[in-house]
């Protein structure tokens, strides 16, 4: 196989914070793109962090999870700002003003939904009905280079309509897509259709202001792929071709994983699997289609589940666990190389962790993706632990956790007294930070990009995790106060990104000068 040389632009030596923008502070009850992101932003800024990691950007599905979607393509509505709709004259102040009731510590999707549903969809009304408003013309350009909505649109549109049936539910035409049939449905659903187009404009209006000023202060958004997509979606609606469903739209194998550390059983996930064979025959457009698609709301994009495409778990549909699975071969190298053809350097991230084997390591190089490494996987006396730190490679991204561990504090309270006196003795350390000193570890690291939880940097326990993988209900909730973005916190963590040389912009330049020592020594005068 032909390797992709890594781009070292791609991935300047830098750090960044992992938050999921439902995690924001601010009134409407979930973090959103608006006054608390920019704050956030300043934040980092003042903290010499240069990117911010968030969770998938699409609309929750189950259990709220962002990593199961009715859709690939579109954007959560949740995370729309109120206040921006006012500034642009889509809402009065008295609509979005923030009703008591919405809680501030934490999410509560069910009573956000209900206040924020109306809020938002009378918004997108407006927008779409009003042809002379500033924004009609932007949202009628946006149509036209956003093929996807139309088919997310009358998808969402029509599963309200018929009470929530999953597609292979439908009535025989819809479910099969025939061309009188969807004509029908755009024309009676119109409203529905155009309020749910005005919604998903209006998210990426928000997202393309929120990126821009990001950038305007040094930071790149570094957004995250799901592998697979949810079941019952409008991506497989419209392209049941491209997954392995039979004709009545159910699968007969599942995707997940076998048991790892996350689940003595594994992890049945029950999403649709890949018709790869399918995929190859028209050049993986659709994954072109969807990379193109994050691509252009963030900078660098975490793929989940690499080890998917190497070989995938393929799960009996009626399985009680995942044990039950067996390894199939993924599409490997030539789905990398048409993204690579289409869409130049791919600015792509491989999460890596759980089962690796050969094939998965050999594909990860060959594409020339950076890996993960996970700072609380590496404790317990085997020196040769890849993820402890005297084994780490330049080409990875490090983190003290991601969504899907416990916070270090909470790691560390449970974790075994082999574990933390491993830890004492590595760093020569007493315990009574751990959080800092994992942080500090990170950034010490010769790997080019360290994230680090905001739980981390704020040195929470448990209560703050975000998702625990095999349990259903309770996870995606956690928020923060603005208070708790301290100048003492920003400076504490600004002093380790230089002393760690992790400004891009400081290491570039002293990479420029040692370049230019270089050629001197070379050709004195």
């Amino acid at each position: 196989m032909t390797g992709f040389s890594p781009e070292a632009k791609l991935f300047p030596r830098c750090a960044g914070v992992l938050l999921h923008p439902t995690s924001l502070p601010g009134p409407y009850g979930i973090g959103d793109l608006g006054a608390g992101a920019r704050a956030f932003i300043d934040w980092m800024a003042e903290a010499q962090m240069s990117v911010w990691q968030m969770l998938p950007l699409v609309p929750p599905g189950a259990a709220e999870s962002p990593y199961a979607s009715p859709s690939a393509m579109a954007g959560n509505p949740w995370l729309i700002d109120p206040q921006a709709l006012v500034d642009d004259g889509l809402l009065t102040a008295e609509e979005a003003q923030a009703p008591p009731f919405l809680r501030r510590d934490k999410v509560d999707f069910d009573v956000v939904k209900r206040w924020k549903q109306p809020l938002v969809e009378q918004a997108a009304d407006r927008l779409a009905r009003n042809t002379a408003h500033p924004l009609h013309r932007e949202f009628r350009e946006w149509l036209g280079a956003n093929p996807w909505a139309m088919d997310a649109a009358l998808f969402l549109s029509l599963r309200a309509h018929l009470d929530h049936q999953a597609w292979w539910q439908w009535p025989d035409d819809l479910r099969t897509r025939q061309p009188d049939a969807l004509a029908k449905a755009r024309k009676d659903l119109a409203p529905e259709v155009d309020r749910t187009l005005a919604l998903q404009f209006l998210f990426d209006h928000q997202l393309g202001r929120l990126r821009r000023y990001a950038h305007a202060k040094g930071i790149r958004l570094f957004g995250d792929v799901p592998i697979y997509v949810d079941g019952d979606s409008a991506d497989t609606w419209a392209s049941p071709h491209l997954f392995q469903m039979g004709a009545n739209g159910r699968p007969d194998h599942v995707a997940g994983v076998p048991p790892d550390y996350f689940s003595e059983t594994g992890q049945l996930w029950g999403n649709p699997l890949y018709d790869w064979d399918a995929m190859a025959k028209d050049g993986y457009r659709w994954w072109i289609q969807r990379l193109k698609r994050v691509l252009a709301q963030t900078d660098l994009v975490r793929i989940d589940h690499f080890r998917g495409f190497s070989a995938y778990w393929s799960i009996p549909a009626d399985a009680e666990d995942a044990r039950a699975g067996k390894w199939l071969p993924g599409p490997g190298l030539p789905l990398f190389q048409a993204l690579r053809a289409a869409l130049g350097d791919l600015p792509l991230v491989a999460e890596d962790l759980g089962v690796v084997d050969d094939d998965l390591v050999q594909l990860r190089e060959a594409a020339g993706l950076p890996g993960m490494l996970v700072l609380q996987f590496a404790w317990g006396e085997d020196a040769m632990n890849p993820f402890l730190p005297h084994n780490h490679l330049t080409h990875r991204v490090v983190y003290t956790g991601t969504h899907d561990n416990d916070t270090v504090l909470g790691w560390w309270q449970g974790s075994s007294e082999k574990a933390r006196d491993h830890v004492r003795r590595y760093y020569g350390i007493d315990g009574h930070d751990i959080s800092w000193s994992m942080v500090r570890s990170a950034l010490a690291s010769v790997a080019h990009t360290a994230i680090v939880p905001l739980q981390d940097l704020l040195g929470l326990d448990s209560q703050a995790r975000m998702n625990t993988p095999g349990v259903a209900e309770g996870n995606w909730t956690w928020r923060f106060t603005i208070d708790a973005l301290t100048p003492e916190r920003a400076a504490r963590l600004a002093g380790l990104a230089n002393l760690y040389d992790r400004i891009p912009a400081l290491h570039e330049a002293k990479l420029e000068a040692d370049r230019l020592a270089a050629d001197r020594t070379k050709n004195p005068l």
